[in-house]
């Protein structure tokens, strides 16, 4: 039987680039690591939270959905670094919110010799992003929208980015059938077992009325 493994960790050093850059001691390393788990938590908190006031929003190709990509921390002595990778961001555009959420990060960081230095980055191709595609997906699940449409209407969301391959599946009591089971959607290539083949994955929980459903989409990039 294959034995399943990352995608990302497997091309860490390749095409996949580590989201934190660091150094500390042995002894602080784990104090550290912990501080970036605090600091992206409570980035999504504030995302979550300040969605929630707007959540008659949809999240359509040329709407305001506010979806992290990914979070890079850099540290240095006096200073930590946190550019936020974001698909729309206009929640964060708004007067005042970066300085609320520096406030929220210092609260929860607890570093007085350190300042933050927050700064936004906006993705060019949204779309080309496996977290907003499953985004939109659980968007569609919970409004009661059949899966197999929510996974087509994804697959024609990438068509706007340039990619040469996706994988989409969905796993679980699917309408809300007793049995659970598994359903995927293709298009294109995707050599998982090439290194230098870039694809970008995530795996994402989607809470609906009949349970958990398990939401993973592989992107085939470019070849290096």
């Amino acid at each position: 039987m294959g034995q399943k493994i990352n995608p990302l960790g497997f091309r860490l050093g390749t095409t996949q680039n580590h989201h934190s850059f660091w150094f500390a001691q042995p002894k602080n390393y784990s104090e550290g690591l912990q501080e970036d788990k605090k600091i992206r938590n409570c980035i999504k908190n504030y995302i979550q939270k300040n969605r929630k006031k707007g959540s008659n929003r949809k999240i359509e190709s040329d709407s305001s959905s506010e979806v992290i990509t990914h979070i890079e921390i850099q540290k240095e002595i006096d200073t930590i670094h946190v550019i936020i990778h974001i698909g729309f961001p206009n929640l964060l555009k708004k007067k005042g919110a970066i300085e609320e959420l520096e406030n929220d990060l210092q609260k929860e960081v607890n570093s007085v010799n350190q300042r933050l230095n927050i700064a936004i980055e906006k993705v060019k191709e949204p779309y080309r992003q496996p977290n907003i595609l499953a985004e939109y997906i659980a968007f569609q699940l919970k409004n009661r929208v059949s899966f197999r449409k929510a996974m087509k209407k994804a697959i024609e969301l990438t068509k706007k980015a340039d990619i040469k391959g996706v994988k989409i599946k969905i796993a679980g009591r699917l309408a809300g059938k007793e049995i659970a089971r598994a359903e995927s959607i293709k298009k294109g290539r995707l050599p998982l077992q090439t290194i230098r083949a870039k694809i970008d994955y995530c795996c994402y929980p989607i809470r609906t009325i009949y349970g958990v459903l398990g939401v993973k989409i592989w992107i085939f990039v470019e070849e290096e």
